[in-house]
């Protein structure tokens, strides 16, 4: 039974100008404007059906926004992560309230494993898991070990240009992956691949009816996917881009029943 939809989301921090870079030079992030922007990315969600749930600020937590990052949702079941990052372990306890408040049932991928959320990309059964920089092979093999019983199945795709593997590719409604190139270790491990012309239009977020959630920064992107049959919704998230976030990034959708 198909539950109401439902987003998790989390405020900015203060100290979200501190948040983590990896693969991208640090620029200044314009607090006011990131708290605008993240109300106008919840708005996009609203306006479309879904009901928001927001985790409890974490205001010593800089990366905290990128709530995706702490929970992989399959069905209703929510795999609580394990940041690969020392300093967003913090972030996990707010999400696992909130997920339990609703009523979900949860497992929690434990140390020596790591993973990301970020790193978990969902199509229909398939989960491909980018083995990188923030998840490693223990990681992978926990959430192997936690889905496999539900019909999960869970590769493992190499990860070494990017932040996370959601930060190099998505998916389109059916199916197709979609990512930017130069980013993109290897486009031909996906049985269907299409190349983005902007690295922000790599990102794309299924709001249900035909409509995706993208960056403004990508217009070219966004045009394609309108001539491939979707209805473009842009979004600004520049000082989220910033931070090396994407459109994925800042929610986790939730369809199923607890």
């Amino acid at each position: 039974m198909t539950a109401q939809r439902r987003a998790l989301v989390r405020r900015p921090a203060p100290i979200l100008d501190r948040g983590i870079t990896t693969h991208i030079d640090r620029t200044p992030v314009d607090l006011a404007l990131a708290e605008r922007q993240w109300q106008g990315y919840v708005g996009a969600l609203s306006d479309a059906g879904w009901d928001i749930v927001e985790v409890a600020p974490a205001a010593d937590c800089p990366d905290s926004v990128f709530v995706e990052d702490s929970v992989v949702m399959y069905g209703s079941l929510a795999v609580l992560t394990s940041p690969g990052a020392d300093s967003r372990r913090d972030e996990i306890a707010g999400t696992a309230k909130a997920i339990a408040e609703l009523g979900y049932r949860s497992v929690a991928i434990e140390l020596p494993g790591t993973l990301d959320g970020g790193d978990v990309l969902k199509i229909g059964p398939q989960l491909y898991v980018g083995r990188g920089g923030r998840t490693n092979a223990e990681g992978v093999r926990q959430l192997r070990a936690a889905l496999s019983p539900l019909g999960a199945s869970v590769t493992a795709v190499p990860l070494s240009k990017a932040l996370h593997l959601k930060s190099a590719v998505t998916a389109l409604p059916d199916g197709t992956v979609i990512g930017y190139t130069p980013v993109v270790d290897d486009p031909a491990f996906f049985p269907r691949y299409l190349a983005m012309p902007e690295e922000p239009g790599a990102h794309v977020v299924d709001l249900g009816e035909g409509r995706l959630l993208i960056s403004a920064a990508a217009p070219r992107s966004a045009a394609l996917v309108h001539d491939l049959g979707y209805t473009p919704v842009p979004v600004e998230i520049s000082e989220f881009e910033k931070l090396e976030g994407c459109v994925t990034c800042l929610s986790v959708r939730l369809r199923e029943t607890p």
